[in-house]
């Protein structure tokens, strides 16, 4: 939550001003709106996920065995969904615990999230394609996109923690610095993934997995407030 700025503040001026954000005010519902509006962004691309599930048309009576192997047949599907599950939950566990750090909000940050929401809201698609065709192509698709959701992500947080411009005071450089490692983790890993792609997509999905050891990792070292 925010509070008011006088109407003859200068700042009204500015558009990237940041307005701070009083824990205790009612009055203003700006922060609010922006919080609420992505998380609603959200779980709507992470439930249309589960859409692009679906058995194949041209028959509507399946014996037991017809449709037991049919739903055998989604294993590609299932793991594309698993995936992109993981990745735009993962991203909104990371968004959720910055905007709550977050002291200040201004417009370069609202439009900086609008980027972020513009990917994650994408993500169904390129799911799609992977669940479909999954060769190199597909593959490199997917990559490119969840590499560029984590670099706007990483974007984010450099603009609010440069300078601690729009974060508590009391940040360290070791926490900011622990959360940019952690942003360029998964953009990280999904870059390399293309270059693999190159000579065997197959291994470059597999090494998608290297993901887990990675946040294992930086979670085991994340520094104390």
């Amino acid at each position: 939550m925010m509070t008011h700025t006088h109407p003859s503040s200068p700042s009204k001026h500015v558009k990237s001003h940041a307005i701070e954000i009083d824990p205790h005010s009612r009055e203003s519902l700006g922060y609010e709106r922006l919080v609420f509006f992505s998380d609603a962004v959200f779980a709507i691309a992470i439930t249309l996920l589960a859409l692009d599930i679906r058995l194949p048309s041209g028959r509507e009576v399946l014996t037991n065995r017809d449709l037991l192997r049919a739903l055998l047949d989604l294993q590609s599907n299932y793991l594309a969904f698993m995936i992109s599950f993981l990745v735009i939950g993962s991203t909104w566990v990371r968004h959720h615990q910055r905007f709550a750090i977050f002291r200040q909000y201004n417009t370069r940050l609202i439009w900086l999230n609008l980027f972020l929401l513009m990917g994650v809201a994408f993500m169904p698609f390129p799911t799609a394609v992977l669940a479909e065709y999954g060769n190199r192509t597909a593959t490199i698709f997917y990559a490119l996109t969840i590499s560029a959701i984590g670099l706007t992500q990483l974007l984010i947080w450099w603009y609010a923690a440069s300078g601690n411009r729009l974060l508590d005071p009391t940040t360290t450089t070791k926490q900011i610095r622990h959360e940019m490692l952690s942003s360029l983790a998964t953009p990280a890993v999904f870059i390399l993934s293309i270059g693999v792609a190159f000579f065997n997509d197959n291994l470059a999905r597999l090494s998608w997995l290297l993901l887990i050891p990675v946040m294992i990792l930086l979670r085991n070292r994340t520094p104390r407030a």
